[in-house]
Parts: C-alpha cells; sequence; structure tokens
C-alpha cells in the first residue's frame, strides 16, 4: 500500500474521531449555538471521513489490479 492511500486513511481516521468527540460532547447541556455548532461539524466530519475512507479503499483496490 501506498503512503498516499495509507495517509489518507489516517486523515479519514482523524476525521472521524473528531466528529465522534464532538457528537459524544453533546451529552453534557449546552448552549442553542453549541449544539447547532457541534451537530453541524460533527456530522460533517463524520460524513468526510466516511467518503474518504471509501475512496482510499477504491484507491487500493485499484492500484492492486493494475
Amino acid at each position: 500500500m501506498s503512503w498516499r492511500i495509507f495517509a489518507m486513511y489516517a486523515v479519514a481516521a482523524v476525521l472521524a474521531l473528531v466528529g465522534i468527540g464532538l457528537l459524544g460532547a453533546l451529552a453534557r447541556p449546552r448552549s442553542e449555538a453549541k449544539v447547532y455548532a457541534f451537530r453541524m461539524i460533527g456530522i460533517m466530519a463524520l460524513a468526510g471521513g466516511a467518503v474518504l475512507a471509501m475512496s482510499a479503499t477504491a484507491m487500493w483496490q485499484w492500484s492492486a489490479e493494475g
């Protein structure tokens, strides 16, 4: 596996962990603005991590074929 694909997986993991952390922080009482921001950023980070991981997997499979 190329180091670039490994780096994509690492960034995807960081994004997913940040998203989980932000959504987990909603368990404590927050102001309305923070709840909105944490939800929006957390969901976007999780989605970004998932899409990046899928893209890295596709690149890995594509590079293994050639």
